[in-house]
């Protein structure tokens, strides 16, 4: 799943996508791809029509969001709550969830942060900064429990 080649990464979700639908065994990273995917029926009709999928833009100007870059921003949040990496964000995503009682939006939060770091690393154009983003993540919970007053 790790390669530059945008066609093989989305043939990647795809594929794991059309064997969910013809229920043959899936391996463990296809099954992480498709409870992504179960969790966004926004793109169930696009995800069963491949070739128009393939090779699709999806600019910022279009307004429309690239299902792969939001599902793959899923994807990285639960490899970084497995490997707890940076060191703590496991324990910040439970308590998140726990709080909010939903795991998309839960993970939507922290997106909007992984997002956030990625673009001011390559603006900056240098490695994302961990203690910052796990500083942010942790502000998360803080923000929950205590609502700014209007």
């Amino acid at each position: 799943m790790f390669t530059h080649n945008r066609g093989q990464l989305r043939r990647t979700y795809l594929n794991a996508w059309r064997r969910a639908q013809d229920g043959v065994p899936l391996e463990p990273l296809e099954r992480l791809i498709v409870g992504v995917i179960e969790m966004h029926p926004e793109y169930h009709a696009a995800l069963s029509k491949p070739d128009a999928m393939l090779e699709r833009d999806y600019s910022p100007d279009s307004g429309q969001t690239n299902p792969f870059l939001h599902m793959g921003m899923h994807i990285a949040i639960l490899e970084q709550v497995a490997a707890n990496r940076p060191v703590g964000i496991a324990a910040h995503y439970h308590q998140l969830l726990a709080m909010l009682g939903d795991t998309h939006e839960a993970e939507h939060r922290m997106m909007d942060l992984l997002g956030e770091m990625l673009w001011e690393a390559q603006r900056n154009g240098r490695a994302p900064d961990e203690r910052q983003y796990l500083h942010r993540i942790a502000s998360l919970t803080v923000s929950i429990r205590t609502p700014s007053s209007p």
